[in-house]
This record gives C-alpha cells, sequence and structure tokens, in this order.
C-alpha cells in the first residue's frame, strides 16, 4: 500500500483511502468541486475534485475510496489533485490501515499509568483512581485505544494514553519542583482530566465529537465522572472531592502541562506531515505564526 506521508509533490498517486470527510462547494467562478480528507494510519491528506466527470463515482464520507491523481501543494502542504475516484471493492484494503496508531508501547506506557496510581498515598484519590484504572475494564480498553482529540493533537489509536501519561510525566516534574503543590491531587487530576473525551469523540474510524461531546464537552463530562465516583466512595471529604473537580475545571498547573504537551504534540504533527519540506509552511492558527522547521543549508 502506497501510505499518505510518503507521497512528495510532483508525484502520481494511486490507492484506496478512507474519505473521512467530504465537502461540495463551488469556486468564486461558481464552478462546483468536492473537498475531501483523506486518511490512512499515517495521517490524513487534504484532497480535491476539481473536474466532476466520468471518472468521478458517488461515494459518501466514510467510505473507502480508490483515487488517482497527481500530488500538488498549497501553502506548504501537501494536495492531492484527484481526477478518478470509486469506492474501493471489498478485498481490495484492509481496514486496519486507515486507523491511526501511537508509535509508543501501550503496554508500556498503561504500566506506567499504573505506577502513578500506585504512588498516590491519599487512601480516597487512590481509590477513585482504582476503580477506573484498575477495576474497570472496559473503562481501561476505551483509555488504551482512544484518540485524544478529532485532528489538533494525539488524533490517533491511543493518543489518549499518550497524552496522559506526558501531561503526568510534567505533573510529576512540578511536584518535585515547587513543594507549595499537593502532589497526590495534581497527579490524581492529571490522570483523569481528559477521561471525557472518551464520550466527547467516536470510536475509529469515524473518530468524531459525539451528541454528548458537541452539547456537554468532555470537561464538563470528566469533572461530573469524578463526582458520581467520589459519590461511591464511604466518607471521602467533600473539600477534597471539590479541590479533584476544581482541578479538572482549571488548576493552574495542570493547564500548563496539558497546554504545553497539546501545542508540541501539535508541531510535531505539522513537521511530520511537512516530509522534507524545510520551507516555511504557512500560518498557523494554534501558533498564531507562520512556522518553519529548521533553517535551510
Amino acid at each position: 500500500m502506497n501510505y499518505l506521508k510518503d507521497y512528495r509533490e510532483g508525484e502520481k498517486f494511486v490507492g484506496t483511502y478512507l474519505c473521512k470527510q467530504k465537502q461540495i462547494l463551488k469556486t468564486k467562478a461558481g464552478k462546483t468541486y468536492y473537498s475531501l480528507t483523506l486518511q490512512d494510519k499515517t495521517g490524513t491528506a487534504d484532497g480535491k475534485i476539481w473536474e466532476l466527470n466520468n471518472g468521478i463515482a458517488n461515494f459518501e464520507p466514510m467510505d473507502y475510496i480508490h483515487c488517482e491523481g497527481m500530488v500538488t501543494s498549497f501553502q506548504g502542504n501537501l494536495q492531492m489533485n484527484i481526477s478518478r475516484v470509486r469506492i474501493s471493492d471489498e478485498g481490495e484494503y484492509d481496514p486496519t490501515d486507515y486507523v491511526p496508531c501511537t508509535n509508543k508501547d501501550v503496554g508500556e506506557m498503561f504500566s506506567r499509568i499504573l505506577k502513578y496510581v500506585a504512588s498516590v498515598q491519599n487512601k480516597y484519590l487512590r481509590k477513585i483512581l482504582e476503580m477506573y484504572f484498575v477495576e474497570n475494564k472496559e473503562f481501561v480498553d476505551a483509555f488504551k485505544k482512544h484518540s485524544a482529540a478529532k485532528s489538533v493533537h494525539h488524533g490517533f489509536m491511543g493518543g489518549l494514553l499518550e497524552h496522559t501519561l506526558s501531561v503526568t510525566d510534567m505533573c510529576q516534574y512540578f511536584a518535585e519542583h515547587y513543594p507549595m503543590i499537593h502532589r497526590d491531587l495534581l497527579i490524581t487530576a492529571a490522570l483523569f482530566h481528559d477521561m471525557g473525551k472518551i464520550q466527547e469523540i467516536s470510536d475509529f474510524p469515524m473518530n468524531d465529537y459525539t451528541d454528548d461531546g458537541q452539547l456537554l464537552g468532555h470537561i464538563y463530562i470528566g469533572a461530573r465522572c469524578m463526582e458520581n465516583a467520589a459519590a461511591q466512595i464511604p466518607n471521602f471529604p467533600p473539600k477534597l472531592k471539590n479541590e479533584l473537580v476544581h482541578c479538572i475545571l482549571e488548576a493552574m498547573a495542570l493547564h500548563m502541562a496539558d497546554n504545553a504537551d497539546a501545542k508540541l504534540q501539535t508541531l510535531t504533527e505539522v513537521f511530520t506531515q511537512a516530509g522534507d519540506n524545510m520551507g516555511w509552511l504557512g500560518f498557523n492558527r494554534m501558533f498564531e505564526s507562520n512556522l518553519r522547521k529548521t533553517s535551510e543549508e
């Protein structure tokens, strides 16, 4: 299979890809064209169908489509200029080739999560952690597989686990260097801070916002889960429960760790998608700046 990340500008491309999104748009001159998001396990690519001729068969979002065309570039990013497309036949593709996954060891990452759980000394906080990360197999399975975002950062299978571990590692560093921090509370909040994304974002290959995600958002969902879980633990201190919910909603150290990991992972994904392009990549809304990997030699 030819993966999206391996293509370069000026090359011909052909293969089956997941049509993640499809928009029917018009140019300034009023001509209809299709704007697509193509996906395989290496990431996504922008696709355009400018000529709606007999070579363009009918297809819908979430179809696996067989495409032919040329690789072009727009504002520093690769773009697939598609000339022929049809729905792929069964047997032409393996669905596992279209689910982006973490390149880190899931088992090793989750073992480190469990070490953090065991390191929490406060019996009430450790119990609420164990309710999810030790006793709740359904939660653990979902937590290991889920993404942490639709597209911005860690938008791949295992992304939620990878992001949670990174944020917790940063919070551990903060706790070691700033004694004023309540270490057990911060670590617990870090491990739970994005748990609501399991309900906010649907499973792959869809990986899109659910109705609950659109209406409530992962922060509220996670805070509500913490309140409900604390209510099941006898004598869980009300003040400690409120402090935990507060951390998930807006604690400063957790927010800084979360923001840093999200932005650095986004930067990694932007540079990876750029391939060999060492020039300016265009304005990025998250960073409010034009980005470039490094100075050209």
